[in-house]
């Protein structure tokens, strides 16, 4: 399993970089069974600079499953939160689609 992370108007951290490594990794768990080598595309960021209430930061996890493409989006003001959600619902979709 390979996850690779990109990040967009934010600086990508070595703390940050695993603690998104550490995240995501736990799906592998939910992806045992599936003969394709699985990886997941991250991108965090920052979604736009214009925003008055403080910074508004996103998570985006796609990962491409034999024969469905995966995605899920979340954004919050903390970083790290994003990323938690975006990682639940991304569970829940490979959930049902293992199911079926």
């Amino acid at each position: 399993m390979e996850i690779k992370i990109k990040g967009t108007n934010i600086n990508l951290t070595n703390e940050l970089k695993n603690f998104i490594e550490k995240e995501i990794g736990s799906l592998k768990k939910f992806l045992l069974g599936v003969k394709k080598e699985i990886n997941f595309f991250v991108e965090i960021g920052k979604s736009t600079k214009h925003h008055k209430k403080g910074d508004i930061f996103y998570a985006e996890v796609q990962t491409n499953l034999p024969e469905k493409t995966l995605r899920a989006s979340s954004y919050s003001f903390k970083l790290r939160e994003a990323i938690k959600e975006t990682k639940e619902k991304i569970k829940r979709q490979i959930e049902k689609y293992k199911r079926k």
